[in-house]
């Protein structure tokens, strides 16, 4: 495959949203089945949906160490946490795979273009969280 031909950018690049797509798509699926299971067939649907006196996620933990016990005890909130994590990690995936191809097409103003890009995403994903007056 050539790297620097533009069709081939986008085949990879297009395979590389597909992919993520689907995978989140089939981890949350897996999730949503195993709370369907774990709650019963006997309850309503209304006891599968947010509960007005209850904080939106309940008791689950939402940190990483609790996503990660939860992912090994198969634990369905994990999953479709685990889910959407690999979903908003597919468009920054994207963009990291972009720097490699525009390096490989010779192209360094992309690159740093990219490459800001890049930063100001990991940014707002990984440390606005913890700014004081971003907290909603």
């Amino acid at each position: 495959m050539n790297l620097k031909d533009p069709e081939a950018m986008n085949e990879i690049i297009g395979n590389v949203l597909r992919v993520g797509v689907i995978v989140s798509a089939a981890i949350i699926l897996v999730g949503v089945i195993l709370l369907v299971a774990n709650s019963g067939l006997s309850g309503t649907a209304s006891s599968l949906v947010y509960n007005q006196n209850q904080i939106p996620h309940g008791t689950f933990d939402v940190s990483l160490a609790g996503l990660l016990k939860g992912l090994t005890t198969l634990q369905p909130d994990s999953l479709i946490e685990l889910g959407a994590i690999v979903l908003i990690a597919t468009p920054v995936s994207r963009v990291l795979i972009s720097v490699f191809l525009f390096a490989a097409e010779g192209d360094r103003l992309y690159v740093y273009i990219t490459i800001v890009v890049l930063a100001l995403l990991l940014f707002s994903i990984l440390v606005t969280p913890f700014i004081p007056l971003f907290h909603a």
